[in-house]
Parts: C-alpha cells; structure tokens; sequence
C-alpha cells in the first residue's frame, strides 16, 4: 500500500482514534473526526483541548481506524506521524468548511450541543497531520 492510499484510507474514515503521548510518554486516545483537505490530513478541535497541549509538548502521533465510541478496527494497524497545531483563522475556517460537508447533519448537532452547553463557541485549531512515510 502506497503512503497515498494510507492517507486517502484514513481520510474516507468517519472516525480515527489519534493517540498522542503525555510528556511522561503515557499513549491517551481520543476518538475524532478526520478529513483531508486535498494538501494534508487533519482533524478540526477545541483549542484549549488536551490534545491539543499534548501536541504542542510532543507532535508525535498514531491514527487507527476506529468505531464512534473509539473501539478500533480489528486487524486494523496504528499508522505514526507528526501533528501540527494551526491556529490561522483563515485555515481553521476552510477546514471547519471541509468537516460540515464531510459529516453533514452529525457537525450541525453536535456543534449545536457544545455551543448550548459551553453557552458560547468554543475556539478551533486544526491539527495538520504528516504521516510517516
């Protein structure tokens, strides 16, 4: 399988479970929308997520395909890379775009909860994801 059909197999994913690593090296997987925006893969989160700070002290990562509750895929193996934090509001708007029509009805509602229960819009990065090759 070629680096390109990993990624186009990740990006056809409804969910990935993305496992970054604390600085004590502890693996913490979180269950995630995923997309490709044509340049890179990348996932669309709260800025002030864990993830987030993890990604920041350690970009190393693994994605694997995985259910809505985060169960992975049998047989399915880890893939490694690195994640990078974009906070451009430019990029994070566009890619916003990409996940909306990628999950439809299923972004609107659960943006719709965050925001009623947060009662104001929580600030999005996008993380960019370069595989390993």
């Amino acid at each position: 399988m070629t680096p390109d059909d990993v990624t186009t197999g990740l990006a056809a994913e409804r969910f990935v479970s993305m496992t970054t690593f604390k600085r004590s090296g502890e693996a913490v997987a979180t269950t995630l929308w995923i997309a490709h925006n044509g340049e890179y893969l990348f996932v669309w989160t709260p800025a002030e997520s864990w993830k987030v700070k993890r990604v920041h002290s350690n970009p190393r990562m693994t994605l694997t395909p995985c259910g809505r509750f985060g169960r992975r895929r049998k047989g399915a193996s880890p893939v490694g890379g690195i994640a990078e934090v974009i906070t451009d509001p430019a990029v994070v708007h566009r890619c916003a775009g990409v996940i909306a029509r990628k999950y439809g009805l299923q972004f609107r509602l659960v943006t719709l909860v965050e925001r009623l229960a947060a009662r104001r819009e929580k600030p999005r990065v996008v993380l960019r994801i370069t595989l390993s090759r």
